[in-house]
Formats: structure tokens, C-alpha cells, sequence
């Protein structure tokens, strides 16, 4: 997936501001695709060249103006072509590329208790990311009441299930490899 395409799909759902979009995205998406503001507004503005969106500026009184981003027919249809090939995305979701598994792998060239020390860390982030899931299903509940289409809130509830057990997983994960370090320490 690409941030453009996470874009069109939010405006897919209506006009937005800079603003809006990004809370949206990191209030929704942000579980499983990451992007800063600034990547944001630059990809909204290679988007509007490329024509998949238009942007009206908005003068406001005792508020600075804002820029109101929509969609286009060729936005859509870039959007729709992109949905109707995940083959790639099905191929890159099956391989894991991460650093922090090479350092687990060469953790035997450390102390039992640095490893230890690595693995608390990754099952307490894990927690913290179960714990921030709840925030992703609040998002669906607040986006819901205003989109009011079950059809796609069934969707983004898929979605999130993915990252609780993604993270669950990573906690299990954790768990019995301490389990298993432990063990060896005694």
C-alpha cells in the first residue's frame, strides 16, 4: 500500500482538510501504515498534479484559511484499479523484514540478561499497542456514526482485528521466548 492510496481511500469517504485527513489516517490507519504530517501534505499535493484530487482554498475569519482536498473521478478510478490488484500486497504482507529480529537472531553474541532486557522491552511495546488498538476502535465507532455505511465499517472492524492479533501474537511471541531465556538462566 501506498500513503496515496490510504489518502484516496479516506477521501473516497468525503471532502477533507490537511488537518482532518491526517487525523483521520492517524486516528484509523496508523496501526498498520505509518506517516508523518509533512508526508502527508506533500503526497496531497503530488496527488492534486497528478489530478486524483482537487483542493479549494477556504479564507477564514480569526482562524488561519485551510484547504479542502476531493476527490476526482480519475482519483476513484486510481483508487478502484489499485483495490482490484492486492497480489503484490499479498506477497509483501508474507515476508517480515526487521531489523529487530536480526538482533534476535544474534543475541547468542550478548549476556542472557541483555537479550532479557530486549525482549521485556518489545513485549511491553507490544502491550502498548494492544492498548492503543482500543483507540483505533473508537475511531471506528466515531467515523462510523458519520459515514453510516455498515458495509465498509465491517471492513475497517477486519482491519483492526488484524492488529489485535498481530499484537497478541507479538506478545505470545515474547512470552515464551523469555519463557525459554529464562529457562536458561536457572
Amino acid at each position: 500500500m501506498s500513503l496515496k492510496h490510504g489518502l484516496l481511500g479516506l477521501l473516497n469517504y468525503g471532502s477533507m482538510t490537511g488537518y482532518e485527513l491526517d487525523k483521520a489516517f492517524k486516528d484509523s490507519l496508523s496501526f498498520f501504515w505509518q506517516a508523518k504530517t509533512s508526508q502527508i501534505y506533500r503526497e496531497l499535493n503530488t496527488m492534486e498534479q497528478q489530478g486524483w484530487l482537487t483542493s479549494q482554498r477556504v479564507i477564514q475569519n480569526e482562524k488561519p484559511n485551510k484547504r479542502v482536498y476531493t476527490i476526482t473521478g480519475t482519483g476513484k478510478e486510481e483508487l478502484k484499479n489499485w483495490l482490484s490488484t492486492p497480489e503484490a500486497d499479498i506477497s509483501d504482507a508474507m515476508s517480515v523484514k526487521s531489523a529487530f529480529l536480526m538482533r534476535v537472531f544474534f543475541a547468542g553474541e550478548t549476556s542472557t540478561k541483555e537479550a532479557l532486557n530486549m525482549l521485556y522491552a518489545y513485549r511491553e511495546e507490544c502491550s502498548e499497542q494492544i492498548r492503543k488498538m482500543n483507540a483505533a476502535r473508537d475511531a471506528i465507532s466515531e467515523y462510523g456514526a458519520i459515514v453510516k455505511d455498515d458495509q465498509r465499517i465491517k471492513y475497517w472492524k477486519i482491519a483492526a482485528l488484524y492488529g489485535d492479533e498481530f499484537f497478541q501474537a507479538g506478545l505470545n511471541w515474547a512470552d515464551k521466548a523469555i519463557s525459554l531465556l529464562e529457562e536458561v538462566e536457572s
